[in-house]
Formats: C-alpha cells, sequence, structure tokens
C-alpha cells in the first residue's frame, strides 16, 4: 500500500495582514500559527513524513523547528509558491516512493482536522489522478471590469472554492510542476497544474473551518476553531478511556476518577461576537 507523505508551503509573506510577522509566525491559542499545521499532520498515524517550505529569508524557522520523529526537513522555497512546492516535492524524493501520495498544505490553515484529512485520504486513495479538498460556492458570483463596473453573473452551479490538503501521487505531481516550470507558467495550485496536463481531480468537500489565515479579522475565527477541535478531541478521548466502564458495566478502582472524568472534558470557549453579527 502507498504511503502518505506531506509538504507544507510556509513562504508566504502575509502583506494582506499588515504585520510585521508572516501571518504564519502570528500567534493564536498559545502557539504561532505554523505549530498547529505542522502538529496536524505530525500527529496523524496515516503520514509517514512532514517535510516544510519556507522562504528564503527566513528567520523565525529556527524558533518552530519540531522535535518529532516524523519531520523530516525544511527546504528554502523559490519565487512562486509552485516554485516552493516543487522543491519540497523533489526533497521528499529522499524519503517517499515514486508512486507515494503526497498531501500538499497550506501553513496558513491550522485548523485543519483530523477527521478532514481521513476524508480526504479515503475518497482520493482509489482515484486514478488524485484530490482535494473544496467547497461549493452559496453567494451570487459576479464578473467585473478593471473598473469594478459588473460585467455579468457567472452562475455558480459547479463552481468550488478550493482548500488545501491537495492529494496526487509524487512522480506525476512532480512532473507536472517540472513541465509547467520549464514553460514558464504559473499555477496557484496543485491541482491547476494536474488540470493543465489533462487530469481531472477529485473534487471533496472541505469545511468552512479549515479557512486560510489571509486577514486580521481571520485569526479570531481560526482560534475559536480550533477550540472547537480541541473540545472535540478531549470528548474522543473520553469516549475512549471510559467507553469499555460503560459497556462492562464496571466501576473504576479510583471513584474519584469517575467523578472527575466530566470535568476532564470540559474547555473554555467563547464564541466570538462577529460571528452572531
Amino acid at each position: 500500500m502507498s504511503k502518505c507523505w506531506v509538504v507544507i508551503a510556509a513562504g508566504g509573506s502575509g502583506k494582506r495582514m499588515k504585520r510585521r510577522v508572516p501571518k504564519q509566525y502570528l500567534e493564536i491559542a498559545g502557539k504561532t500559527v505554523i505549530e498547529h499545521t505542522m502538529g496536524a499532520f505530525l500527529g496523524h498515524e496515516i503520514v509517514s513524513g512532514v517535510a516544510v517550505v519556507t522562504a528564503p529569508d527566513d528567520t523565525r524557522w529556527k524558533n518552530v523547528i519540531p522535535s518529532h520523529p516524523k519531520f523530516l526537513c525544511q527546504i528554502e522555497g523559490g519565487t512562486e509558491r509552485c516554485d516552493s512546492v516543487l522543491s519540497g516535492l523533489e526533497a521528499l524524493k529522499a524519503y517517499a516512493g515514486l508512486d507515494d501520495w503526497v498531501l500538499v498544505h497550506d501553513a496558513a490553515r491550522p485548523c485543519i482536522s483530523k477527521a478532514l484529512i481521513d476524508k480526504l485520504v479515503k475518497k482520493v486513495m482509489g482515484h486514478p489522478v488524485g484530490g482535494i479538498l473544496g467547497l461549493p460556492v452559496t453567494d451570487t458570483m459576479k464578473k467585473t471590469d478593471n473598473r469594478d463596473g459588473i460585467i455579468q453573473s457567472v452562475p455558480r452551479e459547479n463552481i468550488w472554492r478550493a482548500q488545501t490538503p491537495q492529494m496526487f501521487h509524487l512522480n506525476v505531481l512532480c512532473g507536472a510542476l517540472s513541465d509547467l516550470k520549464q514553460r514558464n507558467s504559473i499555477v496557484t495550485d496543485e491541482a491547476s497544474a494536474m488540470e493543465f496536463m489533462g487530469m481531472r481531480p477529485l473534487m471533496v468537500k472541505g469545511s468552512e473551518a479549515n479557512l486560510k489565515i489571509t486577514t486580521p479579522s481571520d485569526l479570531p475565527l481560526a482560534e475559536y476553531f480550533l477550540a472547537a477541535e480541541a473540545k472535540a478531541a478531549l470528548r474522543a478521548e473520553k469516549r475512549t478511556i471510559f467507553g469499555s466502564k460503560k459497556k462492562n458495566k464496571k466501576k473504576t478502582e479510583d471513584p474519584a476518577v469517575e467523578k472527575a472524568a466530566p470535568k476532564a472534558g470540559r474547555i473554555l470557549m467563547k464564541r466570538p461576537k462577529f460571528l452572531d453579527s
């Protein structure tokens, strides 16, 4: 069975954040954005290893280098995102088989959940090309001219917003991006490279929680989703620990443990006010 590897693209400058610190190094919920992102994959049992691609002038990476056995390497990226991803894929060849799967993910999407990774892998594993996460467009779409005048309405049927991870075979994706580089063509995601090669990747429905941090208003929302995911993880752990007790109707040896168990799953989490506005 082919293994699954991960390349995290972390070379963005985050100009729209209007911060001196790149968005992947901003702190939310007690950790930097990139630490949340790396943790989601390093802690996943299906992931064999993780490579991270950073900007050539990145001076903050040294402060967040993970000490996890699944962390493979850090690579300096290129001018464009597609160049950086290609560098990451080339480095991954030292560890992975050419027919293995690789999940490419944006460092600025820290709220990726285990359930969403599981869903993507399960759906894509049997697909001949690969696939990505995405969400169907629900708003009315408008096309404008360069003066912001509306030219026409664009039908939203079968229109999706692409997310990451995007999952493809290592050798095929590497070849597609290499070919585009030789043609001096730029693509903004991996699926575009596959499409350019005449392939048709699978679209797998993602989640609004898997947002990409782009503007300051995204930070409290990401923190809310991270807290919700942490709460869900605690509940799952609680079910695992105490599930057998319910099934077998056995009493715990220490009554204090049973009494304290419900409190263990509690987490203080305030819903951001802007979600209700």
